[in-house]
Formats: C-alpha cells, sequence, structure tokens
C-alpha cells in the first residue's frame, strides 16, 4: 500500500509543521520502517526551532544519549534568539496581556496606531517585533502563543503581504491545536483573501490555492460539516482547476466526500468526468473504482478495487481517522465508504438490467 501513500506529494504543499501528523500517523501504521519515519522527522526539524524535540529523535534513532554537537550549538543559538526577541516585544506584549488597555483599541488600525505612539510609545518597531515574536513561537511549537500573538498582529497590521503571511500562520496554528471550527474561519477569510481582485498575481493565486486545498483536507476531515465543505470548495471552478493544472492527487480526497456524502449524489457525475480527463495523470483505487463501475460497467473490476479502497483509507492520515470507543476502534469513513460503495454497485446493476440475477447480486454483496 506504500505505492499509494500520498507524503511526498502532500508535504510539497505544506508548511514542515503540518507534516508532523502525518508522521506520527504513517509510524502508528507501520507503513514505514520506524527509522526512515523518524530520519523524516529530523529533516523536518532541520528547518524549525524545535532543538530539543530533534535531539529526543536523534537519541531514539541511534540509540544513544549523545547529541551533535551542531544540534547543541542550534539550541543555544534558538535560545538566545527567543530572548533578544522577548526583549523587542515585551512593551506590545505587556500591553496585549492587559485587559482594560486592550479595551482602547478601536476597529480603525490607523487610529491604533496613533494612539499605541501617543499613549504607550509602541510604534512600527515594536509591532514588527510581536509578528517576529510569534513566528519564532510558531518555529519553537508553541502554537497556541503564536495563534494569539498573530491575532493581535493582523488587528494592527497595515502591510497586507505581512498580513497574509500571519493569516497562513494562524490557520497552521489553529489546525496543529485541532482548533476545527476556528481553522475553518481562518480558512474562509484566507479563501477570501486569495479569490480577491487585488491579489498579487495570478500564478501566485493558483499557488496560494493548492496550498489552502491542502492545508484544508487536516480541516474537512475532521469538522462535522467538513464533507460538504471539501464538495463545496474543490468543485468551484478555478480550484478544480488548480487540481487539474497542479495537484490531481486531491480527487482522492473529493471522491472519498462524494461518495460517502449520500446528498451531495448530484455531484458523482462531474466527478466521473474530471477523472476520466484525468486518469493519464492521477489514478489509485478510489478513483479506479469509480471508472470501473460508472465508464466501464465492470462490476468484477468494481469489487477488486474496493477490496483495494480499504486498505487505501486506512493507511490514508486523512481518510482512516481512527475513533476509540471502549474496547473497539472504528475507521468511520472506511465505514461509510464500503456501504455506500456496495449501494451504488447495486443501484448501477439494478439500472443496466432489465433482469435482476439475485443470485449474482447476493455474489456482489458476500464479497463484503
Amino acid at each position: 500500500m506504500a505505492q499509494y501513500d500520498l507524503t511526498v506529494r502532500m508535504a510539497a504543499q505544506m508548511d514542515c509543521h503540518l507534516v508532523f501528523p502525518i508522521l506520527e500517523f504513517l509510524q502508528e501504521r507501520q507503513l514505514y520502517a520506524d527509522e526512515q519515519i523518524l530520519q523524516g522527522k529530523i529533516c523536518l526539524l532541520s528547518g524549525t526551532n524545535m532543538v530539543d524535540y530533534a535531539m529526543d529523535i536523534h537519541k531514539s534513532l541511534h540509540g544513544t544519549e549523545d547529541v551533535p554537537a551542531d544540534m547543541v550549538a542550534r539550541r543555544s543559538e534558538v535560545v538566545a534568539r527567543l530572548r533578544s526577541l522577548d526583549e523587542a516585544a515585551a512593551p506590545i506584549v505587556a500591553f496585549l496581556s492587559n485587559q482594560q488597555l486592550v479595551q482602547e483599541l478601536r476597529p480603525d488600525k490607523q487610529y491604533n496606531i496613533h494612539m499605541l505612539q501617543e499613549r504607550y510609545q509602541i510604534g512600527p518597531d515594536q509591532i514588527e517585533a510581536l509578528y517576529q515574536y510569534a513566528k519564532f513561537q510558531f518555529e519553537c511549537g508553541n502554537y497556541s502563543g503564536a495563534a494569539d500573538f498573530l491575532y493581535q498582529y493582523r488587528a494592527l497590521c497595515t502591510n497586507s503581504e505581512r498580513s497574509l503571511s500571519a493569516l497562513w500562520g494562524k490557520l497552521a496554528a489553529e489546525i496543529l491545536m485541532q482548533n476545527w471550527d476556528v481553522a475553518q474561519e481562518e480558512l474562509n477569510r484566507l479563501k477570501e483573501i486569495i479569490d480577491s481582485k487585488n491579489f498579487s498575481s495570478p500564478i501566485n493565486q493558483l499557488h496560494s490555492r493548492i496550498w489552502l486545498m491542502h492545508w484544508s483536507l487536516f480541516i474537512f476531515f475532521n469538522h462535522e460539516n467538513g464533507k460538504n465543505g471539501i464538495i463545496d470548495l474543490f468543485f468551484q471552478d478555478r480550484y478544480l482547476n488548480a487540481i487539474q493544472t497542479n495537484a490531481p492527487h486531491l480527487l482522492r480526497y473529493l471522491a472519498a466526500a462524494v461518495v460517502v456524502n449520500k446528498r451531495r449524489r448530484n455531484m458523482l457525475k462531474e466527478l466521473i468526468k474530471v477523472i476520466q480527463q484525468e486518469q493519464q495523470t492521477y489514478k489509485d483505487p478510489i478513483t479506479e473504482f469509480l471508472e470501473c463501475l460508472y465508464v466501464n460497467y465492470d462490476f468484477d473490476g468494481a469489487q477488486q478495487k474496493l477490496i483495494e479502497c480499504e486498505q487505501v483509507i486506512l493507511n490514508d492520515p486523512f481518510l482512516g481517522k481512527r475513533i476509540e470507543e471502549g474496547n473497539f476502534v472504528t475507521v468511520p469513513l472506511r465505514d461509510e465508504f464500503l456501504e455506500n460503495s456496495r449501494l451504488f454497485i447495486f443501484e448501477t446493476y439494478c439500472h443496466i438490467h432489465r433482469c435482476i440475477d439475485i443470485g449474482l447480486v447476493s455474489s456482489f454483496m458476500s464479497h463484503f
């Protein structure tokens, strides 16, 4: 099943912090050797400030209490930089920590900037320090602190590019804290900015949409209304074009969402059309199952693909979410997918045959 693992493709479109939950899932599923996963984590951590975590993984990987000198030196750098940023941001952090003072802020950013400068000697340098401090906290793995500071920074920031960068960071932090409702709100804000006519350039718009769709998977496969959300977003023309142009592997998640969402069966025809158009660039058992059933009317092939679909779902970090109920562990999406797929097979068989062979239908269903 490792041949259907999309981690490399997905990681290329994500902040490195978002890749850690994916690696944790793969390690739990034992899809790869532990050494490979640990080595992957160390590579990811080299781009962050989570040096203590990197040291722990190095010890585990090499079975030693010793750590390389460069890690020790890097830790000293991180601690020194944190102290420096802590000092630079102290005035504005102290202001924002005082609820009485915060009540003086208004929706008007220009008023706030002027008021902070006049009354508290907090100017552009301190506001910039808040951004750097928040970013550093995120890189250290303090997602809660980073989310709070980035929210406060955006309320004071007048630079649209910096504000956008802060919003991406806030979204990532909320995802990593599994605050799905808040993350959904930030996703919507980000989408509105990306889709606006004033966005920087068409190529940046395309890349941002691709990033947004990849990040959105964490939300859509955890939020209670996520299966509708992914269908609503991915089927929008500009987003569907981005999928077909640069990220056809996202069809796996769109297909799974359509199959398990009984209320959105009306999207099946459009989905099949896109799967057919992209069959040369991407296919997996989930897309092939739908093609066998609705294009080729190959019921034996569909049954075989459905068996493979189950394994793909179980080994996918977004589709294979596990729920523990007492002594039982269930994979809700797997159960919904198989149940609806059996129904699809039965309905399609009945639709194209005047006479129904009960024995044959029974043999279809007995495979499951």
